[in-house]
């Protein structure tokens, strides 16, 4: 730096030019309006070193910007389970504070238990026409977050459509059918506390609803309780009287009742049930029953629960021994149901 250069402050905006020293550390700037200013000489630069800095700087960055690689993108492995090419699909519902039905909102997952992707419209109805409320594609084995609506809402979603093609992305894979699935939703469900249930997907208990089981599409009756009405109504209008024939009563005693225990002739669905609920509602079965042929002595009762592991089998003899000690039983006919029925009167 010397008498004449153009010198930029560099704790303060402007600068100027030198026009004389004071000893070592102190300079005479002369600033724009013509006074001389004492500045220290560090806090002083001058004007084309500063120049050249930034230029530097600036260059530096461009040649940091060329030299820098790009990331690699992150490839999502598709992870297999055994059996899971079979389809299993899941709609699922859960409130954001269970401590507060009725008055939170609820979240909607669907839940794709297989090893397929799945490209997923989900849609509601109103009157007769349909609006998509998303679509896209769902990883295999994963659950995925579609929406959230209020309780208020509930009557815009009570009629719903899942339409599903499913497939493999750089693999052979066997070809599975498209999928329209249409379900009515119960909103009473939504407002009772046991409807919501311990599941196998989520921590907190979920309203879980069967979309796909085992390749095979759930089938609802999708007929609402006012067209069903209307349609009794309008049946009741076109038929005539007909004269009844009324048939001889047989005796029933003589007959035998065959009541088949295996839980899927007794529900439509046990997801989120337990072992334990699965069995009470066998023995709920029996007891009704029972019940309900108690005045009628000698009548043949045939419970059929299967081979199995015996633990029906067992739970029932344990139910008769205790609770029904005027019955007698023994294992019905090996001819008709091998060793899988116990008979009793």
């Amino acid at each position: 730096m010397k008498i004449g250069d153009k010198i930029n402050f560099l704790n303060a905006v402007g600068g100027g030019i030198v026009r004389r020293f004071k000893g070592k550390d102190i300079v005479y700037v002369e600033d724009a309006d013509g006074f001389e200013i004492p500045v220290l000489i560090t806090e002083c630069i001058a004007a084309n070193q500063q120049q050249a800095q930034v230029k530097s700087s600036s260059q530096k960055a461009v040649d940091m910007v060329q030299v820098k690689e790009l990331p690699t993108p992150e490839v999502y492995e598709v992870v297999e389970t055994p059996g899971g090419d079979v389809l299993n699909v899941f709609l699922a519902f859960l409130p954001i504070d269970i401590k507060d039905l009725g008055k939170c909102s609820y979240e909607a997952f669907l839940i794709n238990d297989n090893n397929y992707f799945l490209y997923c419209n989900y849609m509601s109805r109103e009157n007769k026409s349909w609006t998509s409320r998303f679509n896209g594609i769902i990883e295999p084995n994963t659950r995925l977050f579609i929406e959230e609506f209020s309780k208020e809402q509930l009557n815009d979603i009570e009629h719903l459509c899942f339409q599903f093609i499913a497939f493999k992305k750089d693999k052979p894979f066997l070809l599975k059918n498209s999928y329209s699935v249409e379900i009515r939703l119960d909103g009473v469900k939504f407002y009772k506390l046991h409807s919501f249930r311990e599941n196998d997907f989520f921590d907190d208990d979920a309203l879980i609803y069967p979309l796909v089981l085992k390749d095979s599409p759930e089938r609802q009756l999708l007929v609402s309780s006012t067209e069903l009405q209307e349609a009794m109504t309008e049946k009741m209008r076109i038929d005539r009287p007909r004269k009844q024939i009324i048939a001889p009563k047989k005796d029933r005693a003589s007959e035998i009742i065959e009541v088949d225990l295996h839980i899927n002739h007794l529900l439509d669905s046990t997801v989120g049930m337990s072992n334990t609920d699965i069995l009470n509602v066998q023995l709920d079965k029996v007891r009704e029953v029972l019940e309900e042929f108690k005045s009628k002595k000698g009548q043949k009762i045939v419970f059929i629960h299967g081979k199995g592991e015996g633990v029906l089998r067992n739970a029932l003899l344990t139910e008769l021994k205790l609770k029904y000690k005027h019955l007698s039983f023994q294992d019905a006919s090996f001819k008709e149901y091998g060793f899988g029925a116990t008979m009793v009167r």
